[in-house]
């Protein structure tokens, strides 16, 4: 029967004891994560938006902003929607803004804002046409109001000159989420 020597015993107690922390790594891989769901899925074509609020012109910066975000994921490839496996599509249900700071000394003028887009979408098997997901994604900004006193504040084109922010933060979000699962 070996007998180890008091010196290899301690050598082989340390790497028992290290064993659990390398063990710990060994789920892990490089490249993209998918969701189990999306496992077939390569390519996702993003057509513009739809738009069920008031704001004008926003469906095609939206779709940039998403397409933009995915590109630079590097999950999913962008393509035509007949090349894509899945199609993107999403609706602007909601745009609000809320008030956030108020000038001092005066409670009614408003000062800084808060924009909030939500964007519901859902991501559809081209071939089968199954649904694959149907989420929500929420972006959010804040933005000052130029002018004051005398000056015309112009509250909506301050808003307008936000909403790509909170387009970039929305596409953020629902491109994590795709991407991630969560």
């Amino acid at each position: 029967m070996p007998c180890f020597s008091p010196l290899r015993r301690r050598g082989f107690l340390l790497i028992l004891a290290a064993a659990p922390f390398f063990a710990g790594c060994a789920g892990y891989h490089i490249g993209p994560v998918k969701p189990k769901a999306y496992a077939g899925i390569e390519s996702i074509a993003v057509p513009s938006f739809k738009n069920d609020t008031l704001e004008t012109r926003v469906e095609v910066l939206l779709a940039n902003c998403v397409i933009k975000q995915i590109q630079q994921d590097g999950t999913y490839k962008i393509a035509s929607e007949k090349d894509a496996d899945a199609i993107l599509e999403c609706t602007l249900e909601q745009v609000t803004r809320n008030a956030a700071r108020n000038v001092a000394g005066n409670v009614l003028q408003t000062r800084e804002y808060t924009l909030q887009l939500r964007v519901n979408y859902q991501l559809v098997d081209r071939r089968t046409g199954k649904l694959l997901n149907r989420r929500s994604a929420n972006g959010t900004t804040s933005f000052f109001v130029n002018g004051s006193g005398s000056n015309a504040a112009d509250v909506n084109q301050d808003e307008r000159q936000a909403l790509p922010l909170a387009a970039e933060d929305m596409a953020i979000r629902l491109v994590s989420e795709l991407s991630e699962g969560w």
